[in-house]
């Protein structure tokens, strides 16, 4: 695992690899976007996880907002209650290679690292 960024608020924490990555997603997409972190029903353990870029806009005052050096992860409370204390990391492996969740709070994981049980 890579070097871990601390936020200010620890329930969602995410590498400088990883951090590198979302970064460079981002200027992808030509615009200044958070990434949204979320779980949905679903999956072969359960639950999946979900990430997705979207507008700072979007953000509610349901939602939980982790800064990393000026880059937002932003989560609902109701999946935060899944992952409070994630840990994301990104691997640009050939096998295995991408973003990876390890999950504090899983019970069980598949095989892909995609979806968790509790």
């Amino acid at each position: 695992m890579t070097q871990v960024t601390q936020s200010k608020q620890s329930g969602i924490q995410l590498s400088q690899t990883a951090l590198r990555q979302v970064k460079s997603l981002q200027e992808k997409q030509g615009q200044d976007l958070c990434l949204r972190v979320g779980v949905r029903q679903g999956g072969c353990s359960g639950m999946s996880y979900l990430m997705d870029f979207e507008q700072e806009s979007q953000i509610t005052p349901q939602d939980e907002v982790f800064d990393y050096d000026g880059f937002k992860i932003v989560c609902d409370k109701k999946s935060l209650l899944y992952l409070y204390g994630l840990m994301l990391d990104y691997s640009d492996a050939m096998i295995g290679g991408g973003f990876q969740f390890t999950n504090p709070n899983a019970n069980q994981t598949c095989g892909c690292g995609k979806s968790f049980g509790v």
